[in-house]
């Protein structure tokens, strides 16, 4: 079973509008489970993802992982991490980032990659326009939700 960030986030929504603190997925001996606590149960050679809580509050970050950036640097619409993960601003260290600060990017586009269980991810832009501020750095862990990358949209 390969694991579809998609079907995560489904996942990870049901649980938020259901009562029940968990649910787990199995697949023959893999299994995904997400709770309501943010545990991750053990597997036998299987990749598993933990839930964040119900109640979230504004997504810590290591202050090394963040760009100095003005007060009012975060206006307009960030593209949140969908996982735990390593951000990464390119495919590999030979090749320019995907944006970088004024770049035009289109809904759909690809603005970075995060690697979670040795998967890399990539994230694609949500809405047409310029980005504004790259938030993370390079090589960076971010938590599920945090803000990568702030678009001005057109």
């Amino acid at each position: 079973m390969e694991i579809d960030t998609k079907n995560v986030q489904k996942l990870l929504k049901l649980l938020e509008k259901s009562q029940a603190t968990e649910i787990e997925i199995h697949d023959g001996d893999k299994k995904i489970k997400v709770s309501r606590q943010g545990t991750i149960a053990p597997t036998v050679a299987a990749p598993v993802a933990a839930a964040p809580q119900t109640v979230v509050a504004a997504p810590t970050v290591p202050a090394e992982s963040v760009t100095e950036a003005p007060s009012d640097a975060l206006c307009g619409t960030a593209i949140k991490s969908p996982m735990v993960g390593t951000f990464y601003s390119s495919a590999n260290p030979d090749v320019p980032p995907y944006v970088k600060v004024g770049s035009r990017v289109k809904k759909g586009d690809t603005v970075c990659i995060i690697e979670a269980m040795k998967v890399m991810n990539q994230i694609e832009s949500e809405v047409d326009g310029i980005i504004k501020d790259i938030l993370v750095k390079n090589a960076s862990p971010v938590e599920f939700d945090q803000p990568l990358v702030l678009v001005e949209e057109d």
